[in-house]
């Protein structure tokens, strides 16, 4: 089983390289910690997708604290990986989004994997769901997503981001991306569109289970964005995009899967101190040793 993990974002609100910050109680990196968890869970290839100037430090860095015989694979997300025979018209800065990030990784993963953000902790119980899944999975046009509960989501310091889930079933019909939610006085409200959320409502929090099939789709997808030379300069394609469209066109079904466990993120450098002080209860209940790698 495979884990790949996205750390290839600038971290605009969160003030630095969010994903290279110490919050582990010896210094660990918030993605060392789901490492961890996979790796327990019996995967046994790690895949991070991330910028050029953070390649090497950060294959050196986990390669010494990786056991061996592990496969690890740390991939740079290619603003000029494109595909053949199109031409860019205008300049860019910024990598295409979390699904060209998702589709870097086409070459190297050839089995069932787990896709998560690098930033943000999921839990043991997710992980264990996720490799429960695989382990049974028949059908490689069946995803799965793991999903959190929208209350449990959220952070003191500002708004987020979250792809809000319908669900019957427990398989996923649509998620609609809501990009300004807050709570205020105990309501949770889109402030783009003023409507007001439920606070038990399923949230995707990037964590998708997948088979290679994502990237034989990915790319024509890829080809279509970039017809529409407005998609040039800024424009980014997102995995519950793409994920949504196949399941539209009857290419797959998504399955939702119940967290189980405690998610946090650090989206705003504020949540840094709930962050460590969690990491820290959760090694002193003996959920991880300390340090994180022996």
């Amino acid at each position: 089983m495979t884990l790949l993990l996205m750390a290839a974002g600038s971290g605009s609100r969160y003030g630095k390289l969010k994903q290279f910050d110490e919050l582990g109680p010896a210094g660990e990196f918030l993605m060392e910690f789901s490492i961890f968890d996979a790796l327990k869970n019996g995967f046994k290839h790690i895949v991070v997708i991330t910028k050029q100037e953070n390649q090497e430090f950060l294959r050196q860095h986990l390669s010494e604290r990786i056991e061996t015989a592990v496969k690890l694979d740390v991939l740079v997300q290619k603003i000029e990986d494109i595909p053949n025979g199109i031409e860019i018209s205008k300049e860019r800065k910024k990598p295409w989004g979390t699904a060209h990030a998702v589709w870097t990784a086409r070459h190297v993963i050839k089995t069932p994997f787990v896709i998560i953000n690098a930033d943000d902790y999921y839990g043991q119980e997710a992980f264990e769901g996720a490799a429960n899944f695989i382990q049974n999975q028949k059908n490689n046009a069946v995803f799965a997503l793991v999903g959190y509960q929208l209350k449990d989501t959220l952070s003191e310091f500002g708004s987020v981001s979250r792809g809000v889930c319908t669900v019957k079933n427990n398989s996923l019909n649509s998620i609609i991306e809501r990009t300004k939610i807050s709570k205020s006085n105990g309501v949770i409200t889109d402030q783009d569109s003023g409507i007001t959320l439920d606070s038990n409502a399923t949230v995707s929090m990037n964590f998708w289970i997948c088979t290679p099939k994502i990237f034989d789709y990915t790319g024509p997808y890829f080809e279509t964005f970039l017809s529409n030379t407005d998609n040039h300069e800024k424009n980014e394609i997102y995995l519950p995009f793409v994920a949504q469209e196949m399941m539209q066109n009857g290419h797959i079904s998504v399955k939702v899967i119940d967290a189980k466990s405690q998610w946090f993120g650090v989206t705003y450098y504020e949540d840094k101190e709930v962050a460590v002080n969690t990491l820290a209860q959760l090694t002193d209940a003996k959920k991880y040793p300390s340090p994180l790698w022996n």
